[in-house]
């Protein structure tokens, strides 16, 4: 059997309690909690496993051709929503998956869907989640593509790159540098934006955790966005309050300061569950896949990056917290200067008197 996986993540802006949302909407759809199925439950150590939900499958002609397509959404504690939908070959694919694969990747239908099931998604959740906001423009793809046949011909570069093309010898060196193989049936290949997965049995396990891997780096993406919005807006108070009074300046920088220091906790808290999203264990295969995935799909890149816009908030804060005890010190002293002089006034209406 040949299949492919497309994932598309978004975020809701907020953390979800799973619990609570499972028991809402068991009673109307078929959900299930994620797990691994070919090792022990402590060779992974999911803090919060995520919601499974099914949805209606549905289908996409191309060329002719009609595909049936199972949809699912995983539903994130952190407040990551993946959408996934799932096209397997049957017989009369046999030899053409190579030419099925680059049809997907270059039809925009497959885009048109995910806009369509997100929105039937939020109406699913909104009752259960308050003040949903999901930002459609800002999201992640991947895709996954699996093949038991070992005996078909594909390239895996012309899959991964997603052009029929013939690659140079370094091109495709590069491709494969990062395959790993647990036996000798078995092969994966992980690129940035899609894996090609070879294996006698369906892997399930490998389809979660690179998923796993895509929802982590997306996101830390999102709060390093977040970061760059709450500096571009702190920039601009601290610019508009130069130009106020000293009184009301001193306000807005006391304002600043609070929201500053919310800031830091939240996208510090958040920060360490999506670092902690998954932890592997015992299982060094599944450890490697996971860690290359991370390294593949730049991982460490976005969180030095939101590390370095909290350090900028924290500076940030400490300047702010300077000025602002430098004022006050201002302050007392010109207080102490004005009782000074109004008690030598006295003392010489006194001493005319």
């Amino acid at each position: 059997m040949d299949a492919i996986r497309f994932f598309r993540i978004y975020d809701v802006g907020k953390e979800i309690d799973i619990n609570l949302l499972e028991n809402a909407l068991a009673r109307s759809y078929y959900t299930a909690r994620a797990n691994f199925q070919r090792i022990k439950p402590k060779s992974i150590r999911i803090e919060e496993p995520p919601l499974l939900l099914r949805m209606h499958p549905t289908d996409v002609t191309m060329n002719g051709v009609r595909y049936d397509l199972l949809v699912s959404a995983r539903i994130y504690d952190i407040g990551a929503i993946s959408l996934c939908f799932v096209y397997e070959s049957s017989d009369k694919d046999e030899g053409i998956f190579e030419e099925i694969c680059l049809s997907f990747t270059n039809e925009e239908l497959i885009s048109d869907l995910f806009s369509s099931y997100l929105h039937t998604l939020k109406e699913i959740l909104r009752p259960h989640i308050s003040d949903i906001a999901i930002d459609d423009t800002f999201y992640e793809d991947y895709i996954i593509y699996f093949t038991n046949n070992h005996e078909e011909l594909i390239d895996p570069a012309v899959l991964l790159l997603g052009e029929k093309t013939r690659f140079s010898h370094q091109m495709k060196e590069e491709i494969l540098k990062n395959s790993l193989s647990y036996t000798e049936e078995d092969l994966t290949i992980l690129s940035w934006n899609a894996a090609l997965l070879k294996n006698p049995e369906v892997p399930t396990d490998l389809f979660d955790l690179i998923e796993y891997a895509n929802v982590q780096v997306f996101e830390l993406r999102y709060y390093d966005q977040e970061l760059s919005n709450k500096m571009e807006k702190m920039y601009q108070d601290i610019e508009r309050a130069d130009r106020l009074t000293w009184l009301s300046r001193m306000r807005v920088y006391h304002q600043i300061m609070s929201d500053l220091m919310e800031i830091h906790a939240e996208v510090s808290e958040i920060t360490e569950k999506v670092n902690n999203l998954i932890k592997v264990t015992e299982d060094v295969y599944y450890a490697r896949v996971y860690a290359t995935a991370l390294k593949v799909l730049r991982s460490q890149l976005w969180s030095d990056s939101v590390n370095r816009k909290i350090d900028v908030i924290q500076e940030n804060y400490s300047m702010l917290s300077d000025e602002v005890r430098i004022q006050h010190s201002n302050f007392l002293e010109w207080i102490i200067i004005i009782l000074i002089s109004i008690e030598l006034v006295f003392a010489i209406w006194e001493y005319i008197r």
